[in-house]
Formats: structure tokens, sequence, C-alpha cells
């Protein structure tokens, strides 16, 4: 196992000119002197700290707190005034060098990690929770520690357990929580890899054991995102390149494209839920007593899995990590265990009212596809129900998802409800409006509540029918972005236990 050590600055500028990056270095005599921490975030800045300047909100200031803080150079795009001589050292590509320093400061911890990337459209999050309870079932048996699991939802290294913002963190951050998982003797990880991510170089130098490919869908197509669909597949594709092997769905859009970029890794292994000449088949799919039930056909095995998480849609998941699993060399008697039980929080978290009336689906779904699989597959699985959304979009980014929500939820609800979904800088009344254009186009009936609880009451209150109710994007977080601050808030989850339950006490006082 790789143990840290500590390198000097001479050593770190080193790296970034083996790697044509480094444009300028003055580091005042001090040029063995050790870094003993490294961030770019002013506030964990300590002494012995080497500090990167990074972003298009950097300011000064951030600097001026580091070096108060005890921060013994800087590394930035350009030189900044300082109080006192100060090393410093400028590069062409902040991005480009994050990884290189993250993974020299941390000495490579994911080389000492059975390491499982999950990139995709829809699905991340479901498929690392559903590896995750794979691999802590195989490990429990054994007596070992249970994985690390870096997500959308959230972060556990070993350590602690903290909820996510992002879906990949910043290399500096995923490097030192695969230090702490490996420091704390944990063995397996798994990780969600977005396009953000690849495309601004968060897992340079990174290599993983298994990376799976859900699909692809339009998404994050904004100004400070992807400039359009082809920079978003572009991304999502490099992926191929930092795997030993790569486990891909053939029923994801743009099929062949995705199965050309995939020869760029050490092995490729495809899955399908249409085509039988897939290497991994899932076949008799149905539901039963509330689990769905499919067969899996491989050259290796051919064997029924369950899923108690509710969706059709999760077999594509399943499907993923099941291959991985049998990669890893897990046995399946735990890729059966695991299955059964696996749940991520937030997504498809079911509740009802004590008369059945009401059936609440808690999830993140969030973007097209996402949706389109959510709606559909709730609409198969309750034909009897009508159904009710409530959800909204992020402020300033992923702007389709505008168009694509409204559209989608229209088709398949008798009513929206808008609500806040982290608004950021953006009014929520004109994120509403943008969507709420598109509901009507589907001649559904919206109404705006900007407060989530009350759009979750709103929804809830007035039910005399058959009602699923699918309330979608934010699942259990509990923080809302506005302005660029998170705000603490009641999740999803709690809001609609509370007015369920509010539910039940006055149908039984009316009975």
């Amino acid at each position: 196992m790789s143990e840290m050590k500590s390198y000097t600055l001479q050593e770190y500028a080193d790296i970034l000119k083996e790697n044509n990056l480094l444009v300028k270095c003055e580091l005042c005599g001090r040029e063995e002197q050790k870094a003993e921490s490294l961030t770019f975030n002013s506030k964990e800045a300590v002494k012995g700290t080497l500090f990167v300047c990074k972003g298009a909100a950097f300011k000064e200031d951030y600097l001026a707190d580091a070096l108060k803080s005890g921060a013994i150079c800087y590394i930035s795009e350009k030189k900044y005034p300082t109080d006192t001589e100060m090393p410093y050292i400028i590069v062409s590509d902040i991005r480009k060098a994050m990884p290189l320093l993250a993974n020299m400061f941390y000495c490579n911890p994911w080389q000492d990690l059975k390491l499982v990337g999950i990139g995709g459209t829809k699905g991340k999050s479901t498929s690392a929770y559903y590896m995750k309870a794979i691999v802590d079932d195989y490990l429990e048996a054994d007596g070992r520690k249970e994985s690390a699991v870096i997500s959308g939802i959230d972060i556990y290294d070993g350590k602690e357990l903290i909820e996510s913002h992002i879906t990949t963190p910043e290399s500096m951050e995923l490097q030192h929580y695969l230090r702490n998982a490996l420091d704390c003797g944990i063995e397996y990880a798994q990780m969600e890899v977005s396009s953000q991510a690849l495309k601004y170089h968060r897992v340079d130098g990174m290599r993983f054991d298994v990376a799976v490919f859900l699909n692809i869908s339009e998404d994050h197509i904004s100004p400070i995102e992807h400039e359009d669909y082809e920079d978003y597949l572009s991304s999502k594709l490099l992926m191929f390149g930092k795997t030993d092997t790569a486990v891909v769905n053939m029923d994801t859009d743009d099929r062949e494209r995705v199965l050309e970029a995939a020869k760029d890794a050490g092995e490729v292994i495809t899955f399908s839920l249409e085509d039988e000449n897939a290497d991994y088949y899932a076949h008799d799919i149905r539901k039963e007593n509330g689990e769905i039930r499919f067969t899996v056909r491989c050259s290796e095995f051919e064997e029924e899995f369950v899923l108690t998480m509710p969706g059709l849609f999760n077999i594509e998941n399943a499907m993923g990590v099941i291959i991985a699993a049998v990669k890893l060399g897990i046995p399946r008697q735990y890729i059966h265990s695991g299955l059964y039980r696996a749940r991520s929080k937030g997504r498809m978290q079911m509740y009802s009212s004590q008369d059945q009336k009401i059936i609440a689906i808690v999830d993140y779904a969030h973007n097209k596809l996402s949706f389109e699989k959510l709606f559909s597959s709730m609409k198969q699985e309750y034909p009897d129900y009508e159904i009710v959304a409530i959800f909204g979009c992020p402020g300033k980014k992923a702007l389709l998802r505008r168009r694509d929500l409204g559209t989608v939820a229209g088709q398949y609800a008798s009513k929206v409800y808008l609500t806040a979904e982290d608004p950021g800088a953006e009014p929520v009344e004109q994120i509403s409006r943008d969507i709420a254009k598109y509901v009507e186009a589907q001649n559904c009936c919206y109404e705006m509540i900007e407060d989530r609880g009350e759009a979750i009451r709103a929804a809830i209150e007035p039910v005399e029918k058959k009602t699923l109710l699918l309330v979608t994007g934010k699942g259990e977080e509990t923080r809302q972005k506005y302005g660029s601050e998170y705000i603490d808030c009641t999740s999803d989850v709690e809001y609609v236990k509370r007015y369920l339950a509010a539910y039940d006490r006055r149908k039984a006082k009316n009975a």
C-alpha cells in the first residue's frame, strides 16, 4: 500500500514542468520546504499549506486569508500582489495542474483500491449504491470493512459521512477522500464520474478497475457547463480511456459512438435488455408482489435476480453492477443479496397514506432521461393512479431541462406543482414560468409554489381519488442553493411523511 510522504515545493514545480504546465516559478529560497497541506479553500489553509487559486469567482482576499493562516506558497494562472515576499508557481492551466498536485500530495491512493467508476446521464447514484450493497455484503461475510462511496448524494470515506453538493468532487477533494479510505483500511470504493469531472480534469491520472457506462441523453447544456450535446457526449466518453474494463449498456442512445469510444479501455463487456447478442442479456422481466424479477444470461451463468427497490428502469442499473461485481471476483451469492436489499437514499423512496389512496415517490430524477424513465415506469406499474408531479429546475444551468421536464411531466401528470430546486442567483418565479409554458403546452394544469414544503402540502391535501405523487429533484437533501450559499432546509422525505400523516389524521377524524 502506498503511504503518505511529504514533497518539497521544488518537487511540485518539477512535476508541473514535466507536464508542460509551468510558466514561472519563484520559490524565494524555500525550494526544499515541504508542503504539509494542499487546498483551494482558504478556510482550510493551515501552517505549511500549498494553496491553489482556482475558479472564475476567485478573489485576492482568499489568498490573503490563506497566507495569514500559514500557507507557504500559492499556485495560480497569474501572479498576485502579496504583503510579503511569497513563493509562487504560475501555471498555464490550473485545472490540469490540480490533479497532478492532488495525486502527488496524496500519493495516488486510487492505485491501492478496487475502484469502480460509474458514468451516464441517469442512474449513477443508484448504481453506486447497488454496487456498495453488493461489495459490503461480501466484505461483511469476510469480516472486512465496508466500502467507500463518492456520489452526488453523499460521500463515505471511512472517516466521515457527508452530504454532497456535486456529483464528482474536485481532484484535491477526491484524492483526499480516497486517501482517507485507504488509511482506514478500506479496500473497495465506487464513485460517480460526471461529465464535468471528465471535462475539467478532476479524474486525470486515475485508472478504474471497472467503469460502467449506463446511458447518454442531452443534459447539462448551458454556458457554464457544456456548450452543446457534442461537448457533453465527448466529455462522457473520456471515461473509457481511464479504465481496465468498460461495461457498456447497448440500449443507450448513440450506441455505435459509445462502443467505438469504449475500445480505449482494456476490455469491453456489453449488456442489454433488448439485444440478445450482448455479453449479458436481461430477459423474463416481471413484477411480482412488489418485487422486480429478471433473468440474466451470459456465457458463465443464467440466473434470476430480484430487486426490491421500485422502478423497472433500475434493471439497467443492476445489470451494470452485476458485471462489475463479477469482474471484481465477488461471488454471486453476494450479488443476489446485495441487489435484493439495495437502497439509495432519496432514490425511489415510497410512502403511502393508510387508505392507500396516495402513493408518494421521492426521487432525485432531474433530467430528461430520468423523467422519461420514471414517469413511464410509474404509469406502467400504477395504471389506476393519476399522477401529480412536484419539481423545479436549478438556476443558470442545464437550461434545456426546463423544456424537457415540463414536457415530460405535462404528458403524464394531471397536475404539476412547480417549486424551488437550487435556484441559485435566478428568481424561482422566472424558472417556474420557463417550465410552465411547456407544461401548459401539454394541456396540463400547474401551480407555482416556491416553498417545497408548501408545494407538497398543497398536492396532498386535496386528494380524493387514487394519486401517485412524484416528488423529484431533491430526495433526502437538507440544503437548497440560494445565491451562492447553501441554506438548511427540510428534506422532501420529511415533508412527505409530515403531510401524509396529516392526511391520515384528517381521514381518521372524518371516518
